[in-house]
Order: C-alpha cells, then sequence, then structure tokens
C-alpha cells in the first residue's frame, strides 16, 4: 500500500528533514525593550478563495494514494483560501506570512467547526505555498482534517511564498510560535467574513519542522495568551526537540546538507555570534554562497543536489556530507564547548522544560534516520514524567510502518544499500507521516 506523500516528491524530497526548536527568549506576548509593538495577525489583503474541492474529488485522491484508510472517506467539501496576515520578524520586525484556510464546504458548510493550526515541515523553495490545492502536503490536511470536518490554517512561514521577510528563521521557536499563532487570527478573520463560524476550540500540530513550530506555539498559547486561545489539545509529530543535544551528540541524520547549513545560518541572521565570517563555519565553495542559498528561489531538493549547490550527488553518506561542508573544528568545538555558541543558540531553541494545559500528543517512528525519536522524542517525554505531567502521551508508530513496508528497517543504515534507499530514504517524508497524523486525528476526534 502506498499513501500520499507530504512534501513533492523526488528523490531528494525524502530527505527531508525538520529540525525545531524552542527560544526561550522573551514572552511573545511583550516584544523586548526597543521592538515597536504591533497589531498582528490582520489580513495584509482579503482572504482569497482558490478552489474548493468536492468530497468525489477528495476521495478519488485518498483512493489512488492509499491514504483512505487512514483517512476515512470524505465528509465534506473543502473550500481552499489563501490568506496573506501581518506578523513579527525574529528581531520583532513588523512584516507578514502567507498561508492557506481549509474550510469544510457544501453540505458541512453550516457547521459551527473546530479549527487545526498546522505548521508545515522544512522547505527549501521559496515560492511554494500552501495555498496550493495540488500541494501533497495540503491534499494530506485536506484528507485528514479539513473534509472531516475540522477548519485547518498553515502557514506558509516567515521567508516564503508572499512574505517579504528576507530570510527564514529556521529552528527559531519564537518566530516560528508567532507565525502560527497569527495564522490563527488572520483565520478568524477570514472565517467571518466568509460566513462560516468557528467553535473556539484550537488543535495544534506540524509535521517534522513543524512538530517543534506547533509545539513552540502550544506552549506560547498557554502561557502567553491564555484567554485568547482556547487551546484543547496539541499533536506534535516527528519533531526536533532537543537541538542541544543532537548539536552535542554531532549526529548526522539523513538530510544534514539542507536542515543543519539552513540551521547555522538563520541563526548566525539572528544571533550574529556563531562565526566572524563564512570561512571560520563552512569549506569551500559552499562559504562563498551558503548563507544565500536556503530557501531557494528556484532550487528544489533535488537541484539542490544535482546542480552541486550543496553535496549529496555522489551518494556520500550524512557524515561525508557533513565532513565536505563544515570545519571540523567548528563542529568538534559544538561539541565539547559548553560556552559555543552554536551549541548556545541550539539550547535556547530547545523545547524542555514546559508543561502543557491540553492534552499533548507525541509522535514518531523509531527508525526514523532524520530526526531520530532517541535523540528527540523520548527525552522529550522524560523532560514531561520527570515534571509530573501528566497531559502528554507518546506514541512510536514504526510497527505501523514494518507492517506496511516490510521490515527493512532492520537492515543496516548502508547508503549503498537497497535497504536504505528504499526504507530510509523514505521512513520521515512519506512513510511516518500519514500514520502520525492518524494518531492526531484520533485524539482531535475526542475533544472536538
Amino acid at each position: 500500500m502506498k499513501y500520499l506523500h507530504v512534501w513533492s516528491v523526488a528523490a531528494a524530497a525524502t530527505l527531508l528533514t525538520a529540525c525545531g526548536g524552542g527560544d526561550s527568549g522573551p514572552s511573545l506576548a511583550i516584544p523586548p525593550v526597543g521592538i515597536t509593538t504591533v497589531s498582528t495577525g490582520k489580513l495584509v489583503e482579503p482572504q482569497a478563495p482558490v478552489t474548493t474541492l468536492t468530497k468525489a474529488q477528495i476521495d478519488a485522491g485518498t483512493k489512488a494514494s492509499g491514504l483512505q484508510a487512514l483517512s476515512g472517506p470524505a465528509l465534506c467539501d473543502v473550500s481552499v483560501v489563501a490568506l496573506n496576515y501581518t506578523t513579527l520578524g525574529a528581531k520583532g520586525e513588523a512584516t507578514n506570512a502567507s498561508g492557506v484556510l481549509l474550510m469544510p464546504a457544501g453540505s458541512c458548510a453550516g457547521n459551527i467547526v473546530p479549527l487545526v493550526a498546522y505548521a508545515k515541515g522544512t522547505d527549501v523553495q521559496k515560492p511554494r505555498t500552501l495555498a496550493n490545492p495540488a500541494d501533497p502536503e495540503t491534499q494530506l490536511l485536506t484528507a485528514m482534517y479539513a473534509a472531516q470536518g475540522y477548519a485547518v490554517v498553515a502557514t506558509d512561514y516567515l521567508g516564503f511564498a508572499k512574505s517579504q521577510y528576507p530570510f527564514h528563521p529556521y529552528l527559531h521557536a519564537d518566530s516560528e510560535a508567532r507565525s502560527v499563532l497569527d495564522s490563527i487570527r488572520a483565520a478568524r478573520t477570514a472565517v467571518t467574513n466568509l460566513q462560516g463560524a468557528l467553535s473556539g476550540k484550537i488543535m495544534f500540530t506540524g509535521y517534522s519542522q513543524g512538530g517543534h513550530s506547533s509545539m513552540a506555539a502550544h506552549r506560547s498559547a498557554e502561557r502567553d495568551y491564555p484567554f485568547e486561545f482556547n487551546v484543547v489539545a496539541g499533536a506534535h509529530l516527528a519533531g526536533p526537540y532537543n537541538l542541544s543535544g543532537a548539536t552535542k551528540l554531532g549526529i548526522a541524520p539523513l538530510g544534514y546538507q539542507f536542515f543543519v547549513p539552513f540551521q547555522v545560518t538563520a541563526y548566525q541572521k539572528i544571533y550574529g555570534d556563531l562565526y566572524a565570517k563564512p570561512s571560520d563555519a563552512f569549506k569551500a565553495p559552499y562559504d562563498s554562497y551558503i548563507e544565500g542559498l536556503l530557501p531557494s528561489a528556484t532550487l528544489n531538493y533535488t537541484t539542490l543536489v544535482t546542480s552541486g549547490a550543496l553535496p549529496g550527488a555522489n551518494g556520500e553518506s550524512p557524515a561525508q556530507v557533513r565532513d565536505l561542508m563544515f570545519q571540523p573544528a567548528f563542529l568538534a568545538d559544538a561539541q565539547t564547548n559548553s560556552n559555543n555558541t552554536y551549541y548556545l543558540a541550539a539550547k535556547r531553541n530547545d523545547l524542555f522544560g514546559w508543561s502543557p494545559r491540553a492534552r499533548t500528543l507525541l509522535c514518531g517512528g523509531a527508525g526514523d534516520p532524520t530526526v531520530p525519536p532517541a535523540v528527540h522524542q523520548i527525552p522529550m517525554k522524560a523532560d514531561f514524567d520527570a515534571r509530573g505531567v501528566t497531559t502528554v502521551t507518546s506514541v512510536d508508530v514504526d510497527a505501523q510502518i514494518q507492517a506496511t513496508y516490510g521490515t527493512n528497517g532492520a537492515a543496516p543504515q548502508d547508503p549503498t544499500s537497497a535497504a536504505f534507499a528504499t526504507y530510509y530514504g523514505s521512513y520521515h517524508g512519506t512513510y511516518e507521516p500519514p500514520f502520525c497524523h492518524a494518531a492526531a486525528r484520533r485524539l482531535f476526534d475526542a475533544l472536538k
């Protein structure tokens, strides 16, 4: 059985990685001193209907992909509506972001519905927007949530699509959270303008980088805006919550050439102290252009590699890719020096130490070679448990993945083997997401 891909499929797309962190800096409710307070989450332009997908169209897609076994048949038509809204940049600057509202329509048009706020996985294509009914991630959200009677709002993030922000603050929890929360505010206005009705219940979810972003938004909503957002659930899927731990371990997960340079250059733009010049961190030729490479206006996961902009075209392992790109002294100091600025930036964006009041799900697969649960999900759950938090459950979908796709997950992670190419290469981007979204839906259905 095959399932709907979460991202555009190409060989490199399944290497999609999505680490994320939770900046424990200033509360989003009160911007730092010197930053102008602006009213955010307002529509920059009127909401723009794109199309309405019928139940028959949705069912045809889920039957063809095999997703319908998890999503169920569509109960509602779904209107796809483009949003463009005000938000804040990483340093509190007034800016904008775009996104999509998926609204139950047709026979469901008069229903009062809960709102799912979704955060997407790592993206390298600057023009991409989720306000595209043909986008695989949008299709997944349509089938799993909107066609089942949920309104869904999903942000494109800062620096993507219609956003005028000059870069994407990748793995920066506060700006990720703000993008998500402001998308909710914009969605509320758009729903009212469309004569729809929301129940007031908010559910957060996201996958990969989005799993981190959704947790950061969930944390901020409960901590900073408890009277504005009625959070009833959070389902944070395959998210990397332990960035500093990953830095210290020195692991080289699948897709290293995409997300680690993205993370390092984003933190440099935000904090300004990771290196004095790019060649302190990156080897040639990458040091000459890496700061302006991601996200790309023209290249995708495949062409970033096949063009030579990033390494990996010759079948290099993640560790080999790491050694081609980074100065060894830069990574060694991050591993061993507790005052290293890269490590400290990652630590600022960990998500430990908060206690969700709403019911919360962590989901991942033990075989995930991109965001390993042993590094992220398991320590996150242990952190909740150590502080007596009883609202959080953790799910491992690896058994379901192996039951569907075979047991190659037990094979050595050898990038030259067939098992690696067909199993590990598809695990995070293709196999894992539908099972985790199904787990999220079960939680949401119990609380909607």
